[in-house]
């Protein structure tokens, strides 16, 4: 069921899984999950989600703009705000005042939102264009410029799978031998995941104003593990205190306001947590600002 994956430079040393979910953005909790074999692909597991999207939700990510993907997303209730590649052509069949036009794919009716982004920092300006597919086709309701933005809060979802790789596993591989071990496994890790996220959750709810993503995952991790290893935090009545001990550590130690993503997404090395193919990471954080321009090309 699980094997080893060919790589530039070899085989990997150890059989891989492939795991897609669905994370709220704000929250970071986990909505939906499959996992499966690294050989089916990720459109694959991304229809098997599906069945975890309803009337009401916003689903975000690249690499999902295919037309028969796009049509049973949508047919759930669900909206959409994918990105595709700019050089795709999409007749247009109308034309919006903020530049953005209205396409077809298949029986889908899409928006189609042409943008440059500029980040500007002490060391510079970078821009990129992107083209985002949208099922929220009223641009007086949903202004273009805003779902650009709204797009870029999709990379939460990184952190949440940093955090189940690297945070809970610290970095080790999986330690079941069997599938049936492996499945376990995963799911023991997710329910982990997903019961500190609701105590971090339960946290910054208790302090109104309180983003949920100023919580630190790091912060909920050791506190859990320290209630296990004394023993200590039972619950022995009905009267449950819904901030707890953990979330009155995350609580005594948040993060700040989260900043501006100004770094690209890399791959890393296997043998390293810290260092990266290519060139030297430079890790300093910037100030940054974010400039969105419509382009009113649009096909």
């Amino acid at each position: 069921m699980f094997t080893r994956q060919r790589l530039g430079n070899g085989i990997s040393g150890y059989p891989q899984l492939r795991l897609t979910a669905l994370v709220a953005c704000g929250t970071r909790s986990v909505i939906g999950a499959v996992f499966g074999p690294a050989t089916t692909g990720e459109l694959e597991y991304a229809r098997r989600l599906a069945v975890g999207l309803r009337a009401g939700m916003l689903l975000g990510d690249r690499n999902f703009a295919s037309a028969a993907l796009l049509n049973q997303l949508a047919a759930t209730g669900a909206d959409l705000l994918v990105r595709c590649k700019s050089g795709r052509n999409l007749p247009a069949v109308a034309r919006c005042r903020d530049g953005s036009v209205l396409t077809r794919i298949g029986p889908l009716t899409v928006r189609v939102i042409d943008a440059e982004i500029s980040i500007h920092t002490t060391q510079g300006t970078r821009r990129g264009h992107y083209r985002l597919l949208t099922t929220l086709t009223d641009p007086v309701t949903h202004p273009a410029v805003e779902l650009v933005r709204l797009y870029h809060e999709r990379w939460e979802i990184e952190t949440a799978y940093a955090e189940l790789k690297s945070t809970i596993l610290g970095g080790r591989v999986l330690r079941a031998r069997t599938p049936d071990g492996v499945e376990q496994e995963v799911w023991a890790l997710l329910i982990v995941y997903q019961a500190l996220r609701t105590a971090m959750t339960d946290a910054t709810d208790s302090v109104p104003g309180t983003a949920p993503d100023r919580a630190g995952f790091l912060t909920a991790l050791a506190a859990a593990r320290d209630q296990l290893v004394l023993a200590a935090g039972i619950i022995t009545d009905t009267d449950i205190d819904l901030v707890g001990t953990i979330g009155r550590h995350v609580l005594a130690q948040l993060l700040p306001a989260r900043r501006v993503r100004t770094k690209d997404r890399i791959v890393k090395r296997a043998i390293s947590k810290d260092n990266a193919r290519g060139p030297v990471i430079d890790r300093t954080t910037y100030k940054a600002t974010i400039s969105i321009d419509m382009l009113m090309n649009s096909p």
